[in-house]
């Protein structure tokens, strides 16, 4: 796979702050908003990214409860070294 292949596939989501600016720069130029609905757009993924963040973190405790002290060090280690998909 080229790189710029791979840099496309394995962008950060768009709910992460610089990639959602990002993304809504996008989609209104895209789509051609209006300033209003600019502001509704924003406001739609900012409320997404508030979710996807709580389920992500409440996860993560789930799954932290669950494991050994070993096991906690190595999920930490593999969430730190996975790429962003």
């Amino acid at each position: 796979m080229n790189l710029g292949a791979h840099t496309i596939l394995h962008r950060p989501p768009f709910w992460e702050s610089n990639p959602k600016s990002d993304y809504l720069k996008t989609v209104k130029k895209e789509l051609d908003l209006s300033p209003q609905q600019t502001v509704e757009m924003e406001s739609v993924l900012n409320d997404f990214a508030k979710y996807y963040q709580t389920v992500l973190s409440d996860g993560k405790a789930r799954i932290l409860n669950i494991l050994n002290d070993g096991q906690k060090r190595k999920f930490e280690k593999m969430l730190k070294e996975r790429p962003h998909n």
